[in-house]
């Protein structure tokens, strides 16, 4: 297959733990070849097709320069057997207008993974509240009341923003509601910014867990990101330590309801995050955590990836 990854900036890459990266490997040893852009590449104009200036690139195999280009073109994204969209958060307004870029590709013909509208469709916070059954106690407000009675209903509760990522903004007022009017305030700007706000869940302690679910079928294996140091967050960008670990009989419950629903949506690739027994996140931009599964136990959870793209590019 001729395959195009739509990503972040190659010389950004962190090989030892990228995912995408991890993809494109499995990619070229099954004798795909790669090319990659990004968002600010891509290009429409009336009487064409969607283009983008691309690099056609070779992995080395080396541990810095990890890749060399073998050829720069611009090229039609529908020539491609398959476009992966593997843009990192935050989902912002680039990446939102992206999205309509590569639907309109998918129009002249492209298959793009994740299906574009289903990007758009399924913010990473807010698409939990479609699966009530699976969540625990939730708000989501711009209302400063709303959200101080909900702290006086369940006294100890988390506080982040929709848009975050890594753990970025999230904060923990326990019973005593210490800096509850400050965290409002800084989160909710006034009544002008929304709010998701959560029961704190102990089993935090034990890892927020990332449920990799891969063609509407579940990864046998989870990363359970383990708060460090007193810290509330278990995302390893905040520092948490991932352990790799089976899947126990509640995440894989979530998973198996969750994924066929999500893949008949055009999700090839979802990231669960579940705490204990509850779903938190619905991870659809750019999951990740593919490498430190397959270290710690051996799937192979890149070829796992690459054998359902093959499938659904088919």
């Amino acid at each position: 297959m001729n395959l195009l990854f739509v990503a972040d900036p190659l010389e950004s890459f962190k090989t030892y733990k990228d995912t995408t990266f991890a993809m494109m490997r499995e990619a070229q040893r099954r004798g795909h070849t790669v090319a990659a852009c990004e968002p600010a590449d891509l290009v429409w104009q009336l009487g064409g097709v969607v283009q983008a200036a691309v690099r056609r690139i070779r992995l080395t195999g080396d541990a810095v320069d990890w890749f060399e280009t073998v050829v720069q073109e611009v090229a039609e994204l529908r020539r491609f057997d398959a476009i992966v969209m593997r843009k990192d958060p935050p989902f912002d307004s680039e990446f939102f207008y992206a999205t309509h870029l590569l639907e309109q590709a998918e129009r002249e013909g492209a298959k793009v993974f994740n299906k574009p509208r289903a990007l758009r469709d399924h913010p990473e916070k807010l698409a939990i509240l479609e699966f009530p059954q699976q969540i625990g106690p939730t708000l989501v407000t711009r209302s400063a009341q709303a959200i101080r009675d909900f702290h006086a209903l369940h006294h100890d509760i988390i506080l982040k923003p929709l848009d975050g990522m890594g753990g970025m903004g999230i904060f923990r007022v326990r019973e005593d509601g210490l800096n509850l009017g400050g965290i409002i305030e800084t989160l909710n700007r006034d009544g002008a910014q929304s709010v998701m706000v959560q029961k704190f869940l102990p089993a935090i302690a034990q890892g927020d867990k990332r449920v990799l679910v891969i063609g509407g079928k579940p990864v046998p294996y989870c990363l359970a990101r383990i708060p460090q140091g007193g810290e509330v967050r278990g995302n390893l960008a905040a520092g948490g330590k991932g352990v790799a670990q089976p899947l126990s009989e509640a995440d894989r419950a979530i998973a198996e309801h969750l994924g066929p629903i999500l893949a008949a949506r055009g999700l090839l690739l979802v990231g669960l995050d579940v705490i204990g027994d509850k779903l938190t996140e619905i991870n659809v931009t750019s999951p990740t955590c593919f490498q430190e599964i397959t270290d710690q136990t051996g799937f192979d959870v890149a070829a796992m990836f690459i054998d359902a793209l093959e499938q659904a590019a088919a």
